[in-house]
């Protein structure tokens, strides 16, 4: 979302710097926002430009801002308020032109509460909040995901076809919860891209923690069931379409026509079985 912001706005052109806040030490956090000035420190051997002044004129975005500690967010809020920057151990003002955008799957009003982020920084940075669904309430994007990703891994692994999942497949992953959200089935689908060396990917190729059945019905809500239900309906439809018209091209032959979908036979006979049913 903050890439499609940038990219699609007049700082296009401009620097796009990406800070994951969580992953700043804790005692480098000041001199990697804001740089800082030659002799500033132990190890500061030479003037450093931070990802704030490194950002001018274009879009920075600090994903997990609520990972910064008290004493960093005090000078976040003076960058937000007066458009200026002081490197660490500098005494002159910076000016920067900057648009910020900033990220978080914790509570701020939470955090607020409890003191561990400030209020006036909050306000600052809700300036226009974007809420991202999780990607358990939006189940329908799940297959136009995993295509995205399969091909994108395929070109990686420089693999000879991009692989595809089963129906069955698809089934088990629409009716994941995702606590890890897209970045969770992102890495799913690059192990299966790597472990599985058919064309397709079936519901067994799939590890158990994905099993349809170790899922609480309190993590899926009557919308998103039924968007699963909905999909399984639309598949097993096309499915049955798809099947039919390839058996009739090739006279009804189970054996030419699981060659020609690119499955193996005693797949294509368990369809079969389903379909009937």
């Amino acid at each position: 979302v903050a890439n499609s912001i940038h990219y699609n706005s007049l700082r296009e052109k401009n620097p796009f710097i990406k800070v994951n806040c969580a992953a700043l030490p804790a005692t480098l956090i000041e001199s990697e926002l804001f740089g800082h000035e030659k002799g500033a420190f132990t190890g500061a051997i030479d003037q450093k430009r931070g990802r704030f002044e490194r950002a001018n004129g274009g879009t920075i975005f600090l994903d997990e801002i609520g990972e910064l500690p008290l004493e960093a967010q005090v000078r976040m809020l003076r960058v937000l308020q007066e458009k200026e920057i002081e490197r660490v151990g500098g005494t002159e003002s910076i000016h920067v032109d900057i648009r910020v955008i900033a990220a978080t799957h914790r509570d701020l009003q939470a955090m607020i509460r409890e003191g561990k982020f400030r209020e006036d920084l909050y306000f600052r940075l809700n300036v226009f909040p974007v809420y991202i669904p999780t990607l358990r309430e939006r189940s329908g994007d799940i297959p136009g995901l995993v295509q995205h990703f399969i091909q994108k891994k395929s070109r990686e692994l420089q693999l000879a076809s991009i692989p595809t999942l089963t129906p069955d497949a698809y089934d088990r992953l629409m009716a994941h919860h995702w606590p890890g959200n897209v970045r969770e089935l992102k890495n799913l689908i690059e192990r299966l891209s790597i472990m599985v060396e058919r064309e397709y990917i079936e519901d067994s190729d799939i590890p158990e923690p994905y099993n349809p059945s170790a899922v609480c019905s309190t993590d899926i809500n009557d919308s998103q069931l039924m968007q699963i239900d909905n999909f399984k309906k639309a598949r097993k439809e096309f499915e049955k379409e798809f099947i039919v018209e390839k058996l009739s091209q090739h006279n009804n032959n189970v054996t030419k026509t699981a060659k020609a979908i690119g499955v193996g036979r005693s797949y294509l006979h368990k369809k079969l079985k389903q379909i009937k049913e």
